[in-house]
């Protein structure tokens, strides 16, 4: 029997946000062996996730690599896939469907556009119901595409959170990918000096920096959670997000998973995309936005913060 391929190779926010409609995929066919092709930041997250049936671990590397296009090619015609879902639909995935791919039948943006419409105009719609309408095209009803659900992801974590705190906590996410600093508000070290003065008898404020931010996180008033010393993985920050009385982050993944899990909280937008294109906002969950992140200061975002608490 032919199995069924899902490509999305990330970011944490994407992959998050793409659960539903693995999910959709999965119980249309629930018959088939449903496989994710991603990058290896999350193979192993994604590889418990309940619906799909195995990850391959793409390495992404250059094109021109030929060994590892053969070796790719090679790798994937062993699993004899009827049908691919690109998620992900970039240049990458394109070239992979006109070369490593070109047997299986494929569902992608181009093949959703309605006649006339450019991929522009489909890039504008927000990404939920881009995907909705991807799988809406291939005859797949679409029940969890916008209604995500990561309890298969959430862990019991009170015996790591009780090293920091014995009530209840902000967590804050001020961090950003290298590449997107443009994402970044910069005052969140003395927002986090204004929430623990406000509200020292009510929560402590917590942090969970990536690999790579442990020495920003060093300089912020916050609480550092950690694993044995290192970064959390991520059902453990899914679960330390579940857990939270509030959240507030910049555009990242980690809002993307606050989001999805109907958290009280905020993330700061600049005029990088819309709160509304990337389908982060809800009834408890909203965003603050600005046309330039460094005018947005301390005393508005604290504001906010009082509004939603109190």
């Amino acid at each position: 029997m032919s199995n069924i391929l899902i490509i999305k190779h990330g970011s944490l926010g994407d992959l998050i946000q793409a659960n539903g409609a693995i999910k959709d995929i999965k119980e249309f066919y629930a018959n088939r062996k449903v496989f994710l092709l991603t990058s290896a930041p999350y193979s192993i997250f994604m590889s418990e996730c309940p619906y799909i049936d195995g990850v391959i671990t793409d390495k992404r590397l250059p094109r021109w690599n030929l060994f590892f296009l053969y070796n790719l090619k090679k790798l994937l015609s062993r699993y004899n896939f009827s049908k691919v879902f690109d998620l992900q639909n970039s240049k990458r995935t394109k070239f992979y469907r006109n070369f490593i791919l070109k047997n299986s039948e494929w569902s992608s943006s181009a093949d959703t556009l309605e006649p006339g419409q450019s991929r522009k105009d489909f890039d504008n719609y927000p990404v939920l119901d881009r995907m909705e309408l991807q799988l809406k095209k291939s005859n797949i009803p679409t029940k969890y595409v916008k209604n995500i659900d990561l309890d298969w992801a959430n862990e019991d974590l009170s015996k790591l959170t009780n090293q920091y705190t014995n009530r209840d906590y902000i967590l804050v996410f001020p961090f950003c990918s290298a590449k997107h600093q443009n994402k970044k508000w910069p005052f969140f070290k003395d927002l986090i000096s204004r929430i623990r003065r406000e509200y020292r008898n009510n929560y402590s404020v917590l942090i969970a920096p990536g690999p790579d931010e442990f020495k920003e996180a060093n300089q912020l008033n916050a609480k550092i959670v950690m694993d044995k010393g290192k970064s959390i993985n991520i059902k453990m920050l899914i679960s330390l997000i579940n857990d939270a009385k509030f959240i507030i982050a910049n555009d990242t993944g980690p809002a993307h998973i606050a989001s999805h899990l109907n958290k009280n909280g905020l993330v700061l937008f600049g005029s990088h995309t819309s709160a509304k294109k990337v389908s982060i906002e809800n009834s408890n969950f909203r965003a603050l936005t600005v046309k330039n992140l460094i005018d947005l200061d301390v005393d508005t975002v604290m504001q906010e913060v009082k509004n939603k608490l109190n």
